[in-house]
């Protein structure tokens, strides 16, 4: 009988499909394959961050036993008999995250970072890195959290503010408005009452629709059909007391539908943006894109200091309620063809092409 030898004895190594794999890293692989190199006298899982070794001092191993038995001593930078170093690092993470949540008072930069035996600095950057957030913004999440998980279960306003760590009621009500998009007691309510006030108009691009609270425009919304816009509206703030426009709310929409279309006019409206920490920092990076441009959802996180939240990012621009002003149609996909809009992948390439003569012809 015909001996059959394992891919990696019938190929070198450089014509190996596993190859590429640890060429680019593949965290996916870790767990399936490890190699070795000779000239060091390492063994390394795929995703070892190393510079790439020769493929012809390489040897590759389908199992962790079988690269232990040539002798090599492991890879420190991979710790390939144990969790990968971004394996380390997310539950160091997810440590300072429950701690976070545990604590009755957001514990200090110094205080994390020592109980995870790590510099107040490092610690930043990763915790950064790995959730999007920084510790501060995250405490704040945290505790809009605990705020909105209480009054939903029908505590009293009183009662929320001390199960969510706030020492005092007059720090609370500070950032009170901002955290829940109302005041407490509305909130607890479930928005009951809340006046939005709304108009709908046309643009070129269809129909649309304005909404506004107290604090700012809460809603822009595109579409087709003005009634289907009105009943979005109502799912939205479906305790809300909806109110039609008066006369000088119109000249607001009319702002709007301007900016549509000429979006070299700017549109400097208060903003009543509701959402939770992390979309902010996203929606606030979609702002800062200028008109004739795009960027990846890679770039967004980037900018924001936690590239490895790509997908989250792209749900963050989903959940955008604010069309235009937060302008989430700036953001495409890596090879720059358009992914999923809210309004629509035709209004997206619409305005961006509106946008893209608008500043060619400046």
């Amino acid at each position: 009988m015909a001996t059959i030898f394992p891919l990696s004895r019938r190929l070198p190594v450089a014509d190996d499909p596993r190859w590429a794999r640890i060429v680019a890293r593949d965290k996916a692989a870790d767990g399936e394959l490890w190699y070795t190199v000779s000239t060091t006298g390492v063994y390394c899982r795929p995703s070892c961050p190393s510079r790439a070794a020769n493929p012809k001092n390489v040897a590759l191993h389908d199992t962790l036993e079988s690269a232990r038995a040539t002798g090599f001593r492991p890879c420190k930078r991979c710790n390939p008999d144990g969790l990968s170093l971004e394996s380390e690092n997310a539950a160091l993470i997810a440590r300072a995250c429950r701690m976070i949540e545990d604590s009755e008072e957001e514990p200090s930069l110094e205080t994390l970072a020592g109980a995870l035996d790590r510099s107040p600095s490092y610690f930043h950057r990763l915790f950064k890195s790995t959730t999007g957030l920084t510790p501060k913004d995250y405490a704040a999440a945290d505790r809009a959290k605990k705020v909105r998980e209480s009054l939903d279960i029908g505590n009293s306003v009183t009662e929320a503010i001390y199960d969510a760590g706030f020492n005092s009621s007059g720090r609370f009500y500070e950032k009170s408005t901002g955290m829940l998009g109302m005041t407490p007691t509305q909130y607890r309510r479930g928005g009951e009452n809340e006046e939005i006030k709304f108009a709908v108009g046309q643009t070129s691009l269809g129909a649309i629709l304005v909404a506004s609270s107290k604090k700012g425009v809460a809603s822009i919304l595109l579409g087709d059909d003005p009634d289907e816009l009105v009943r979005d509206l109502q799912d939205r703030f479906p305790k809300a007391l909806l109110i039609g426009a008066d006369r000088d709310y119109e000249a607001l929409i009319a702002r709007v539908v301007g900016f549509v279309e000429n979006p070299l006019v700017g549109l400097d409206l208060p903003l009543d943006v509701r959402g939770t920490a992390f979309q902010r920092r996203v929606w606030q990076a979609l702002q800062e894109i200028p008109v004739g441009k795009h960027v990846s959802y890679a770039e967004i996180a980037r900018r924001i200091g936690a590239p490895k939240a790509v997908r989250a990012v792209a749900g963050a621009c989903a959940a955008n309620n604010l069309a235009v002003a937060i302008p989430c149609h700036r953001v495409v996909r890596n090879d720059g063809a358009l992914s999923g809009y809210a309004w629509g992948v035709d209004r997206k390439r619409a305005l961006l092409e509106r946008e893209a003569l608008k500043t060619a012809a400046i």
